[in-house]
């Protein structure tokens, strides 16, 4: 019964996060007992069709769902989790970001006599509130018109539920990935061997009138990473042609993934850079140039550090999926 599990799953997405799992074994019981009633009366099998008018007779799984959760007055109880949905939207890919950005900028821009961190933060907070309010603000008028004009409208009642998304099983590996991270990995394996790290002279790269002299622990880099994208490229061929995740292969994806942070972030911290020489810029230039690599390298090892715990952590959430066998798929199998 997959239109069944797809009606499920849409219902799922807009439950309260702590009650899912009840709601949707009590609802999919629920539905397949209407179901057996009725080929029980039919004396035969439903179709499609027939499943889908069933289904249609129970509601938009936008709708169904609002009725396991607590009544709200704002906006109105049909479209409030949809308007949640976009506010946490807009929260999390252009808030959040901006307020990243401003943090960034604040520090590594240099200080200005007589600013302070509290003259700091006022101005961002000057720009920001408006900003925000705007954007809140418009969100919730556009939702409080709908509001007013859909019982006029029968958008909430005409609808198919074989349209639905097929059930999305989390632990699957898309063969797109699987393929792209093969390629990915194949060419960045040559291009370090043959074209960064000249594989003889490993502590020089020389490119367009540019040589590059690295400190002697590049070589920890080199080969560092060279092994790396080796490794990945086997783990990734064997993702295309067994594309589920399992708990072995997840968990070489987290060693592979941690290696690789600590050495990325010991990268910036390593003052890589020893000499530079350009072709016709004075050697006092390229120095500077050299000493402001390094310096940027350094700063960035905060940021660096934050965005490797957080793959590490999206590793970790991948682990517990697998061993744990959670998901939407596997939630709604176990309600079979």
């Amino acid at each position: 019964m997959e239109l069944i599990d797809r009606y499920l799953q849409a219902v799922k997405f807009w439950l309260p996060k702590n009650q899912k799992q009840d709601i949707i074994a009590e609802l999919s019981e629920d539905l397949r007992e209407q179901v057996a009633d009725r080929e029980g009366e039919l004396g035969r099998t439903l179709n499609d069709s027939e499943i889908a008018e069933l289904l249609k007779q129970r509601g938009r799984p936008v709708l169904v769902a609002n009725q396991f959760r607590p009544q709200q007055q704002l906006i109105g109880p049909v479209l409030f989790p949809i308007y949640l949905f976009v506010l946490e939207v807009v929260g999390a890919f252009y808030l959040a970001p901006w307020i990243l950005v401003w943090i960034t900028i604040a520090i590594f821009r240099p200080a200005h006599p007589g600013q302070t961190l509290l003259t700091t933060f006022g101005s961002f907070w000057t720009a920001f509130w408006p900003m925000a309010f705007f954007m809140i603000g418009s969100i919730t008028v556009i939702f409080a018109i709908i509001e007013r004009v859909q019982n006029k409208s029968k958008f909430m009642e005409e609808w198919d539920p074989r349209k639905l998304p097929p059930v999305r099983d989390p632990n699957r590996i898309a063969i797109s990935a699987s393929v792209t991270e093969l390629i990915a990995n194949m060419v960045f394996c040559t291009w370090w061997t043959f074209w960064v790290g000249e594989l003889w002279y490993p502590t020089l790269i020389h490119f367009a009138g540019v040589t590059i002299k690295l400190a002697p622990a590049w070589r920890y880099f080199f080969w560092g990473f060279l092994l790396l994208g080796v490794g990945n490229t086997v783990l990734a061929a064997m993702n295309l042609f067994r594309p589920y995740w399992t708990s072995g292969r997840a968990g070489l994806r987290l060693v592979s993934d941690v290696i690789g942070s600590a050495l990325f972030c010991w990268l910036t911290r390593a003052n890589i850079v020893v000499g530079l020489s350009v072709v016709n810029v004075a050697p006092e230039r390229t120095a500077q140039i050299a000493h402001a690599i390094n310096w940027w390298s350094a700063r960035m090892f905060p940021t660096a550090v934050a965005f490797c715990g957080l793959i590490a952590l999206n590793n970790v959430y991948r682990i517990i999926r697998v061993r744990s066998k959670t998901g939407p798929g596997a939630v709604l199998s176990l309600t079979r």
